[in-house]
């Protein structure tokens, strides 16, 4: 989907009339600070969406704790409450309660609004026997088909109807559990086939599943409802199918891609920062890498320390499925990249257009030269800052990286995108010494004059 600005209307007052005027939210930074301190990520949006999805398997009220305050999660909200679920949220707890669920199709406005919507697939084919969606939206990064997560759902016995951009799922008789071999190890569509599959009748055996620690996050939720998942964190996961599900309470994990954009941001600012509420289990190949830059790495039990007094040296990296180094932190170590010494290269695996933030970077003074999905990154020794926009939820976290950094002042747009992945992420920065605030600026053009 396109990009969506943050905008106010409000009226001035001219020495002959009044008249309206628009002011665009952004993030500005001026650059060249260190971060020092201690910095919290929150708890992981990537787990708490499909965490919060499978409330809708147990008739009754689940907690989810460690929930971060995103919009993302606000849309989940929104799609379990039009299912007929009753969702409250207190602080870091969002309480479901799915006992009488009364819809399988969400609205289209919501799914096309977040890819991760496509999630309730497999509760709702569960419980409900049928649902009908829209075929997803979310950042613009690359073609991610949800033909895998329709796969395994035939697989399990569902029938398969497209039409005017929507799929509907449809169980004839019961779900039946079968073995089920993934072409690739979609995160999204190993969530989905295990949600689909903890009731359905006999063993499910998903192949070349994802091993995210989100695949885990959920499993333990599942099992902690009375399902039986066993091998989460692997390629094969076995699911043996259950009766019925109930409520339960569950914390889900620390956002490991906050984490590492934290990483990220204190070693180009050749910082030192603590990181808290982290496991750093999930964090290897970062840690790895910046180490291999030249940056110091510290490892303690429920924290990571950062620290940088030197100028670091380019490193190349590849990314991959977990264990891998994660494609969503290749936008935000190639910011780091950008002021390294010497070059480096970043090959990009998983997604085929998550290097639109190039063009932004090289705004500020970066020299990146992309050669299909290789990416050649010649550190320099400045980067500047000006005004540039996030083309997706990533991008925006490297240009924040980038202005944290940058001589100058940096005007940041199309914020919306970074509100979707990262919880007051001006405010943590700020309180570890970066001048990073939320403004209202002015658009040079005005609307009707009265």
């Amino acid at each position: 989907m396109g990009s969506i600005t943050y905008v106010k209307l409000f009226r001035v007052e001219t020495s002959s009339s009044w008249e309206w005027r628009i002011a665009v939210e952004a993030i500005l930074v001026n650059g060249k600070k260190r971060l020092t301190g201690r910095i919290r990520v929150s708890g992981a949006k990537n787990s708490s969406l499909p965490v919060l999805a499978a409330t809708l398997l147990a008739p009754g009220l689940s907690q989810v704790e460690n929930v971060p305050k995103l919009k993302d999660l606000d849309t989940m909200s929104a799609v379990l409450s039009e299912l007929g679920a009753k969702v409250v949220r207190d602080r870091s707890c969002i309480k479901v309660d799915a006992s009488r669920l009364n819809g399988f199709e969400p609205d289209y406005e919501l799914v096309r609004a977040m890819r991760a919507s496509v999630l309730v697939m497999g509760p709702l084919l569960s419980r409900m026997g049928r649902v009908k969606i829209s075929l997803p939206g979310g950042c613009a990064i690359g073609s991610r088909p949800i033909d895998l997560h329709l796969k395994g759902f035939a697989a399990l016995g569902a029938s398969i109807d497209m039409e005017h951009g929507a799929v509907e799922a449809k169980v004839n008789d019961v779900l039946r559990g079968d073995r089920i071999y993934l072409d690739f190890p979609s995160v999204g569509a190993t969530e989905n086939i295990m949600m689909a599959a903890v009731m359905a009748r006999g063993t499910t055996v998903i192949e070349n599943a994802a091993q995210e620690p989100e695949i885990v996050d959920l499993a333990n939720i599942l099992n902690a409802m009375g399902g039986k998942v066993r091998g989460a964190g692997t390629t094969v996961l076995r699911i043996t199918g259950v009766d019925d599900l109930r409520p339960t309470s569950h914390m889900v994990i620390p956002d490991r891609v906050e984490a590492g954009t934290y990483m990220a941001a204190a070693a180009i600012t050749q910082g030192d920062l603590i990181i808290d509420n982290v496991l750093s289990e999930h964090l290897k190949p970062m840690v790895a890498k910046l180490r291999e830059s030249g940056v110091h790495i510290e490892e303690n039990e429920n924290s990571i320390r950062v620290a940088c007094d030197r100028r670091p040296v380019g490193v190349d990296v590849k990314t991959m499925p977990y264990p891998g180094f994660p494609t969503d932190l290749q936008a935000q170590f190639m910011a780091f990249m950008t002021l390294c010494e010497g070059s480096s290269l970043i090959t990009e695996t998983v997604f085929e257009n998550r290097f639109m933030h190039v063009s932004e970077l090289c705004r500020m003074g970066a020299n990146i030269r992309i050669d299909g999905r290789t990416a050649l990154v010649q550190g320099q020794s400045e980067l500047f800052g000006t005004n540039v926009r996030c083309t997706d939820l990533r991008a925006g976290a490297a240009l924040v990286i980038s202005a944290l950094a940058a001589e100058g002042d940096t005007y940041i747009y199309d914020i919306c995108h970074i509100d979707r992945g990262y919880e007051g992420i001006e405010r943590k920065l700020a309180a570890c010494g970066a001048d990073i605030k939320r403004i209202d600026t002015e658009a040079v053009a005005h609307l009707n004059v009265i």
